[in-house]
């Protein structure tokens, strides 16, 4: 008896083990889809505001959860301090220290860190324009995410319950 109870927790473990990585994928991909919304956001405020980007971060950062309002408020203050030499060093540095409870992975960090690079230096049209592109180059890694979606968590559900089968094997 005592080893029915004890396969059907290691069992019961391993499957939930796999369907905890599956959830993990979904937040991943709810954070990336989250951050889109958020730059979309900056997009628009430059669009119809055509304010200095202290006002537009401060201004997207009230309509923002977190951590993203405190990254967009802190980058703000950064940007009005004026201590940095560069933008984009200016903009690394506050997307490593506020959103870097994020997890995302490399090639997404990097991804996010994109912008720093033209978007305190162009003119307003130029900078809509790659504003635009950057946005649509965010879409295409969030649908790379999405298709290899269900695949990974049916495999990592399946895993999971294939390892307690096998564990169960082991141990009896």
């Amino acid at each position: 008896m005592q080893r029915v109870i004890g396969g059907l927790l290691i069992l019961t473990a391993t499957g939930g083990a796999g369907y905890v990585y599956g959830k993990e994928l979904k937040r991943y991909l709810g954070r990336l889809l989250y951050f889109r919304y958020v730059m979309s956001l900056i997009k628009g405020e430059i669009a119809y505001t055509h304010a200095p980007l202290p006002e537009i971060f401060s201004e997207v950062a009230r309509r923002v959860k977190e951590p993203y309002d405190r990254w967009l408020i802190r980058t703000a203050a950064e940007m009005e301090k004026r201590d940095e030499y560069g933008f984009a060093r200016m903009w690394n540095r506050c997307v490593d220290r506020y959103l870097g409870e994020l997890n995302l992975k490399y090639e997404h960090s990097i991804l996010v860190k994109e912008p720093g690079t033209f978007l305190g230096s162009l003119e307003k049209d130029t900078l809509d324009h790659a504003l635009q592109m950057y946005l649509n180059k965010v879409d295409l890694e969030i649908e790379k995410l999405r298709e290899g979606l269900a695949s990974k968590i049916r495999v990592g559900g399946c895993l999971g319950v294939m390892s307690g089968v096998f564990l169960i094997v082991i141990l009896l």
